[in-house]
This record gives structure tokens, C-alpha cells and sequence, in this order.
């Protein structure tokens, strides 16, 4: 079954909070998922001992660069998801994890540095596509956007476009609850209101079945 990868070269575009939120989405559809936290901030581990994992979520921590093929393929069963959480550098890791990817998912804020940084992580799908002859389904996801969209956002993402760069919509807006999923660990169900908790669970519902609408697609 699929492994998603989800790389970004910047600190602080929502990576972290983008795994936590597909991986306990597509749990709650009923999928096995694993997840694996290969950022030395730890952030996914951070989450996951907060408060009891979500049912048919598991959370594996410290995967190391010469552990991640192995750790990647021994998860990588029937009927299962991995979801691999990569450090925020183009290293050997992020590399050899892409070359394991069904699909890459690459989150950004609308923000011209974000895009310009963010874009070094598809020449790193590019790179493993020649490596390896065969072509690696990625996209891009905006992270933390608001309601009414920027002039600077609508352009970002029409260069994108423009590039032929899949982009997912919805994107993932800026909302209490996502933000404090790293709180109180546990989902969108199980934490403490936090403002319009039905938006939220909406909002992360339609990411993450938009994700695995590329999935079954890069399947066939």
C-alpha cells in the first residue's frame, strides 16, 4: 500500500502538522496507518506522547538515514499507509525516503520565501525520478491560509500551475485546532474545542481525501 512522504527544505511551513492531521484523518476512514518521525525536532513524537494514539495509528520515532529504506518497506504492508515525516534539509534521508514514495507531498506557506524554498524539495522528486526512471506523483498542499486568499497567494499558486505543479485544494487553513493538536496529542475529535472544531474536522477531512484520490490514482 501507498507511502507519502512529506518534504519541505523550510522550517516552519506546517509539515509536522500536515502528517499528524492525513495520518489521523485516513485512520479515522478506517485505514492502518503508520507514521514515521524522521525530523530531529521531533514534533511527530512530541504529538504522539501526549495522549493515546488514535485507533489504527502507530508512530515510529528516530528513523535514522540507514533505517529509513528498511523501516519504510517492513511497514509498507496490505492494506496499509505509511507516512513519513522528513526533516526540513535536502539530505541523504529525505532522498532515499522520496525514492521509496508513491507520493510527495509538499507543504507550504502562500508567502514568495516559502514558495521559493518550497521548490527545492520538487527538484528533489526530480532528481529521484532520473535516479530511479520512473516518475514520483507529488504535490503541493498551502498550509495555514485564511479565509479570503491574498493577491500574493493566488499568484503563488497560479505560477505553480502554470508549472504543471499539482496543487491540493482545499488547502489546509489556519485554525486553533490544528495548532493544538501538538497540545494535547490525540485528533480533531478526541482534543478540547478550539473554536469551530466542525470547520476544522471539514477542512481536514477534504485534504485528506484529496490525498488519497492521488493515491488511488498514482495506483493504477
Amino acid at each position: 500500500m501507498p507511502v507519502i512522504a512529506i518534504a519541505s527544505p523550510k522550517g516552519g511551513a506546517g509539515k509536522s502538522t500536515t502528517a499528524v492531521i492525513l495520518a489521523t484523518e485516513l485512520a479515522h476512514a478506517g485505514a492502518q496507518v503508520t507514521l514515521l518521525d524522521c525530523d530531529p525536532n521531533q514534533s511527530v513524537s512530541l504529538w504522539a506522547g501526549r495522549a493515546p494514539l488514535p485507533p489504527r495509528l502507530a508512530c515510529i520515532s528516530n528513523v535514522s538515514e540507514s533505517e529509513i529504506v528498511r523501516t519504510i518497506r517492513k511497514h509498507d504492508g496490505d492494506g496499509k499507509i505509511v507516512i513519513v515525516d522528513l526533516e526540513g534539509v535536502a539530505s541523504r534521508l529525505v532522498s532515499r525516503a522520496i525514492s521509496q514514495a508513491d507520493l510527495v507531498l509538499t507543504p507550504m506557506r502562500a508567502t514568495t520565501l516559502d514558495a521559493t524554498i518550497g521548490v527545492r524539495a520538487l527538484e528533489l522528486v526530480a532528481e529521484e525520478e532520473e535516479a530511479l526512471g520512473r516518475p514520483i506523483r507529488h504535490a503541493v498542499v498551502f498550509t495555514m491560509t485564511r479565509a479570503i486568499r491574498s493577491k500574493q497567494h493566488s499568484a503563488i499558486e497560479a505560477s505553480l500551475g502554470g508549472q504543471g505543479v499539482d496543487v491540493i485544494e482545499p488547502p489546509l487553513m489556519e485554525r486553533a485546532a490544528f495548532s493544538a493538536l501538538f497540545e494535547f496529542g490525540g485528533d480533531l475529535r478526541s482534543i478540547p474545542a478550539q473554536g469551530r472544531m466542525d470547520g476544522a474536522i471539514e477542512n481536514a477531512q477534504a485534504f485528506a481525501q484529496q490525498v488519497f484520490a492521488r493515491l488511488t490514482e498514482a495506483s493504477r
